[in-house]
């Protein structure tokens, strides 16, 4: 019962932060607005993690590595603890463990991103009906824009309605199989 808590409060605790920080990361990638509530939430939860890690990590190409090796660590570190609480014992060495966690984490990113962009698009296209002004509606076009520009120019409106979310829907999920098999084949090699 107890590794059973401990699995669950090392899962919603890591979640949250991998999550908040590759929302802060997509934000930053996709030019996504700070100047709202979502923004400034994600600013407020993320800033004692990535202020220190700008100290010593450097942005790569436009892409702001400070917001994604801390995700990328907090996932590393939260399936090796959960492995822990499990009482697993691999058959794989130290070294193999290490690169096989690593791995793991590098896709569960890949894997939640995906998520981010699929909770977006269905936030934008229910915004869109319910309340075309929220103050929020701008923070999901933008960060759904990138991704249904190019689907937009290929697949018409049908009596004024957009199909191109739904599109971009069904694409993420499809994208999401193949994730899924990746991470399966790379848990099984320790």
């Amino acid at each position: 019962m107890l590794t059973q808590i401990a699995s669950l409060l090392v899962d919603l605790v890591a979640g949250f932060f991998v999550f908040v920080l590759l929302a802060r990361f997509h934000f930053q990638w996709l030019r996504v607005p700070f100047r709202n509530t979502l923004g400034e939430f994600v600013l407020a939860t993320t800033n004692w993690i990535v202020r220190r890690a700008r100290r010593v990590i450097p942005a790569l190409a436009g892409l702001d590595l400070a917001t994604l090796l801390p995700a990328w660590l907090i996932q590393f570190v939260a399936l090796w603890a959960l492995e822990s609480l499990r009482g697993r014992d691999s058959d794989a060495d130290v070294g193999t463990a290490i690169a096989v966690f690593a791995g793991l984490a590098a896709v569960d990113l890949l894997r939640y991103s995906l998520y981010i962009l699929v909770f977006a698009v269905i936030l934008q296209a229910v915004l869109s009906w319910v309340n075309p002004h929220s103050p929020v509606a701008p923070i999901f076009d933008a960060i759904t824009r990138r991704f249904l520009r190019p689907l937009r120019r290929f697949i018409p409106p049908v009596a004024n309605i957009d199909l191109t979310p739904l599109v971009l829907l069904v694409l993420l999920q499809v994208l999401l199989i193949p994730v899924w098999h990746l991470r399966a084949a790379v848990g099984a090699l320790l």
